[in-house]
């Protein structure tokens, strides 16, 4: 058995809900239904910019450390993009970046 307190509030917009499905489910019912729609909808990943600008500094700053000092400038440069970009085997699954078409 699951039971759970609401806020009038709350409890009321989930009664109102309820009135405007096809059988007008009790209250238990709505609320179980409620649930089961939370919980199939896939949450959106974190957007924190700040987060990512952080990390992109960091891999930056140890792919820095390692650069082969031999090596021209512009090739430098080259390997420091092609690493903090990713294998293109990877590139089209990334989630925090859009397709490019």
């Amino acid at each position: 058995m699951l039971g759970f307190r609401a806020a009038d509030e709350l409890r009321g917009r989930i009664v109102h809900w309820a009135q405007f499905q096809a059988d007008a489910p009790k209250l238990s019912e709505a609320v179980r239904r409620l649930v089961e729609l939370g919980l199939t909808v896939k949450m959106p990943r974190s957007k924190n910019v700040a987060q990512r600008a952080r990390a992109s500094d960091m891999a930056a700053r140890a792919i820095d450390k390692m650069t082969d000092k031999g090596a021209s400038a512009d090739d430098q440069a080259s390997r420091k993009r092609r690493l903090l970009k990713g294998p293109a085997e990877f590139r089209d699954v990334r989630v925090d970046r859009k397709a490019k078409k």
